[in-house]
């Protein structure tokens, strides 16, 4: 692999929007590949939150390597602070905010960005568990040289991924991490000596995902079964598809469908078998965690829960 010894700035945070993985493996890659990173930048929590602030995965990172750490409530105020570090690019993962035409403009390599979908599909925060609501046969990672306009910046590569329709937030986050930072190290030497070719988005094939919050969560029994397995597989981790089953608060971490009619939200109980009649078909639930215990099989939580 082609090495550089142009500086970089690498921009990253906490996680990607949902809570899925931190950029972590990311920054400590390009370390271990001999990168110069001249400074990590993060984006600024709120006051209260400035102890968990400190645990940030890439923070320690840059404390360990001994790297300046910056996290800039305003990055256009801040542009004469990056500039001073003379990198000739920058990477940015799961940053979390808008980088403005004035920090792109410091970098004449550009902000190189990698994004876990097949751009411009699948634009914004949540790609991943929008690929895995919408049912989507492939998703991929893309990189993209970083514009001021959302995920709209041309694309440097592209890689596909088949799913197989099981998969969970958690597990195709980790697969496409691991994926752009192969992606990353491949491509990065060219894109910093200014030889890498870049291929305009198709605007008009563009989609934007929806943010998720916590209340996307609690489950819409009227909701078909098919779309609640896919919550349920979306939402792993956070915000986490919750309900109540006879008076206790549960968290559905594994379920099928089935076909099956029926009022929805009552239950079907046979063979310790546990469904829930859906607006379409049956949601048969197969591993669930009751609140303030731990994850157990249906079965298990059907024998110690009174549901009647």
């Amino acid at each position: 692999m082609k090495k550089t010894s142009q500086k970089i700035l690498f921009f990253g945070n906490e996680r990607l929007a949902t809570g899925v993985h931190s950029p972590a493996s990311t920054l400590q890659a390009l370390i271990a590949n001999g990168y110069q990173v001249a400074a990590v930048v993060v984006a600024q929590r709120p006051a209260a939150r400035s102890r968990r602030e400190r645990q940030l995965e890439v923070a320690v990172i840059a404390e360990q390597y001994g790297i300046p750490l910056l996290a800039p409530a305003d990055l256009s105020a801040a542009r004469e602070d990056l500039a001073a570090f003379g990198a000739g690019g920058a990477v940015l993962i799961a940053y979390g905010k808008m980088v403005p035409q004035a920090v792109l403009d410091l970098f004449p390599a550009g902000i190189v960005n990698v994004h876990p979908s097949l751009l411009p599909k699948h634009r914004g925060s949540t790609p991943i568990e929008s690929a895995i609501l919408d049912g989507e046969r492939e998703t991929g990672v893309s990189l993209m040289r970083l514009s001021a306009k959302m995920d709209a910046g041309p694309l440097y590569a592209q890689q596909r991924v088949d799913l197989t329709g099981k998969e969970t937030k958690p597990g195709l986050a980790n697969q496409l991490s691991a994926l752009g930072v192969d992606m990353l190290l491949e491509h990065l030497p060219a894109i910093l000596d200014g030889s890498a070719q870049t291929t305009p988005q198709d605007e008009a094939g563009a989609t934007y995902d929806k943010l998720i919050n916590k209340i996307d969560g609690q489950i819409d029994w009227n909701k078909p079964a098919e779309r609640l397995e896919r919550e349920v597989r979306a939402y792993a981790g956070w915000p986490r598809s919750r309900t109540k089953l006879g008076v206790t608060e549960v968290v559905i971490t594994q379920a099928h469908t089935a076909k099956a009619s029926g009022q929805p939200g009552s239950l079907h109980i046979q063979d310790r078998e546990l469904g829930v009649y859906c607006g379409e078909n049956m949601l048969i639930i197969d591993s669930l965690l009751p609140a303030g215990r731990r994850e157990m099989p249906a079965a298990a939580f059907l024998a110690g829960y009174q549901l009647h």
